[in-house]
């Protein structure tokens, strides 16, 4: 890749600027745990499985972390609808001892026809491979860029929030583009990259008295042993 190229994807023009009046930030991310799906070969996307006891029992693990590590500080909470997510955002709210707000911005992908399926489904009827950000599984999906799209207002809000401390509770490829976002890359990146965690992964990002984005621990694991 030319070095100009390079430039061009490190130096974004499709967020829009924005005043980020809080000159300190730090956002937790939680990607919500075990599922159902986890376990029973479905799809995820919009599906609204529940979580799992296992799941349950390692959102409530997060809870009691993040509470003895993080109990003093005061967070805004937000977290998608979908039920894995809500549940998750509900048993870690009983620790924090605050109440969760809920947005559809923050839900997974739309896989459009594969939604309530199997993988094993999706595998023998996708119509289109996945290999670009404008690439959709299914005619009525959402393309990555499609949910980059969606989810911009939501980020551009709370970079210009005045909370300072953050959660958020979401899904995998969601979270992966959020983290995207938060490091000023274009959504071209995607094409080329992932900053991806797992089911259970806490993330720890920050915006210093630099104003630089940083992201100090991705996908950390130990929060739910």
């Amino acid at each position: 890749m030319k070095f100009k190229t390079i430039l061009r994807l490190l130096c974004p023009n499709n967020l829009r600027k924005t005043k980020m009046k809080n000159p300190v930030k730090n956002i937790i991310t939680i990607q919500h745990p075990e599922s159902m799906h986890h376990t029973n070969g479905m799809i995820g996307s919009w599906t609204d499985w529940e979580l799992t006891e296992r799941g349950k029992k390692q959102a409530a693990q997060i809870g009691r972390k993040l509470a003895a590590e993080f109990g003093q500080k005061t967070f805004v909470l937000y977290s998608s609808t979908l039920v894995r997510a809500s549940q998750t955002a509900e048993i870690i709210c009983k620790h924090l001892n605050i109440e969760p707000q809920f947005t559809e911005k923050l839900k997974e992908r739309n896989l459009g026809a594969a939604v309530g399926k199997s993988v094993q489904w999706l595998r023998e009827h996708i119509e289109t491979e996945e290999y670009t950000i404008d690439d959709k599984c299914f005619h009525d999906a959402e393309s990555r860029r499609d949910a980059w799209n969606r989810l911009i207002p939501f980020y551009e809000a709370v970079v210009n929030s005045e909370a300072e401390n953050i959660i958020i509770i979401s899904h995998g490829d969601t979270l992966s583009i959020f983290n995207t976002m938060w490091l000023g890359l274009p959504v071209e990146f995607l094409n080329y990259g992932d900053l991806y965690g797992e089911s259970g992964g806490v993330s720890f990002l920050a915006k210093n008295s630099q104003r630089k984005h940083v992201i100090k621990r991705l996908s950390d694991m130990s929060y739910i042993i």
